[in-house]
């Protein structure tokens, strides 16, 4: 099965700042940031599902960590412990499967990332 570009950065973005849900993930993917969404949300959540039923997502039943990371702004942080629960909405981490697909994903976009910046100098 052939992944889109979207999937591929879900799976990479999830492998680097693990579980995140399709609110977030439109806003931050790999490691983007601001309040707009840089994706459609809807296209965000869609291609979860599709990757769950491809058996590389599963829901997350976990908790959340409670410090800050650098996929997450400060801010939405203190909110989430100030909460003492965990936000709303499906979290999504990654399979047995997905983890082993994701790895090699990440792989390759740290390495394309580090050929523009080589060239880019």
């Amino acid at each position: 099965m052939e992944l889109n570009e979207v999937q591929r950065l879900i799976l990479a973005h999830i492998y680097r700042y693990g579980p995140d849900n399709p609110w977030y993930m439109a806003r931050r993917l790999m490691g983007s940031s601001g309040w707009a969404p840089k994706y459609d949300p809807d296209l965000i959540e869609a291609e979860c599902h599709n990757l769950e039923s491809l058996g590389y997502l599963v829901r997350f039943q976990g908790s959340l960590k409670k410090s800050v990371t650098s996929s997450v702004k400060p801010w939405l942080k203190v909110k989430a412990r100030e909460m003492g629960t965990k936000p709303k909405g499906i979290y999504y981490d990654l399979s047995r499967e997905g983890k082993k697909v994701a790895s090699q994903i990440y792989k390759e976009l740290k390495r394309r990332e580090d050929r523009k910046d080589i060239e880019g100098e």
